[in-house]
């Protein structure tokens, strides 16, 4: 006795490539979308004619280098002290970032390792600080800091590097996801090294810390996108372009002519720049973070 069979229309590799396509198209469809107001911003950029860049905002030609271009609207930048704001931006970021991944790196390694009294307390409250936003806590902070004595007899913090750096380098999400990552790795790694005699800190630095790429560089990019984008604490402690970075930077350029969109999309450009660098050269290590750690957002 024999059984009619049907053959199929598309054989598996078919319909497996068929799938792949549809699902290509759909991620270039919509990486254009996102992409449509970073192009926007760059070509606007280079438009010298303020009357034209302003009409071909109803029209495709907001996204087309056409008509006057130039490179005018970066010239005009510089001469209000976008490279004094561009150094302090840098400089902050660099320092928080490298600062926070030492601390926030050890505090997670001992609450991931260590057996103390009221670990799980302390825990808990690190993870409930998560959910505090800072401006709750930014007046406070502020009257703090205001009072608080630094070194070569500085009676405020205001109006400085650290004051935008301190407060922000132990930072309770970055702990979170390093204790997170820390306590998948496998125990006997450390006891290993603990039967050669090394000590914790020897451990961490050349055990765990060669194998923990993937979560430094997620929290780096986390951390380095934070320090970029603060604007209201470094608008409250900061009074001149010493010390100022480039969020507040724009803001004020923005208050001293609200017409000139070029010059305000070669500013926004040269903040947007860096933060995209920033991105793919960890962007690697930070989608097998992701991966490893099963963060989801």
């Amino acid at each position: 006795m024999t059984t009619n069979q049907k053959t199929p229309i598309f054989g598996y590799r078919t319909r497996k490539m068929i799938g792949s396509t549809i699902r290509y198209i759909l991620m270039i469809f919509l990486a254009i979308f996102f992409m449509f107001p970073i192009i926007f911003m760059l070509v606007s950029s280079f438009k010298t004619n303020e009357i034209q860049l302003v009409s071909d905002m109803g029209s495709l030609r907001a996204f087309l280098p056409v008509g006057d271009l130039g490179t005018e609207n970066y010239q005009s930048i510089f001469k209000f002290e976008f490279g004094r704001m561009m150094f302090n931006s840098v400089l902050i970021m660099l320092l928080t970032v490298v600062s926070g991944l030492f601390i926030n790196s050890l505090i997670a390694y001992s609450l991931a390792r260590l057996k103390f009294p009221g670990k799980e307390l302390l825990l808990s409250v690190i993870i409930a600080l998560i959910i505090i936003p800072f401006e709750a806590v930014a007046i406070p902070l502020l009257v703090l800091v205001n009072k608080l004595p630094w070194f070569g007899g500085a009676t405020t913090w205001l109006d400085s590097y650290h004051v935008q750096i301190i407060p922000f380098i132990a930072d309770a999400f970055s702990i979170f996801l390093f204790y997170q990552f820390f306590i998948n790795i496998p125990k006997e790694l450390e006891e290993a090294a603990l039967v050669d005699g090394a000590g914790l800190f020897r451990i961490f630095w050349n055990i765990i810390l060669p194998i923990s790429r993937p979560i430094f560089a997620t929290v780096a990019i986390l951390q380095a996108l934070a320090s970029w984008n603060r604007f209201m604490w470094p608008l409250m402690v900061t009074r001149g372009v010493e010390a100022r970075p480039l969020t507040v930077g724009i803001q004020t350029f923005f208050g001293q002519d609200p017409r000139i969109w070029g010059d305000l999309m070669a500013f926004a450009s040269m903040i947007t720049i860096p933060v995209l660098v920033v991105f793919l050269l960890f962007q690697k290590w930070f989608v097998q973070s992701v991966a490893s750690t099963g963060i989801k957002g």
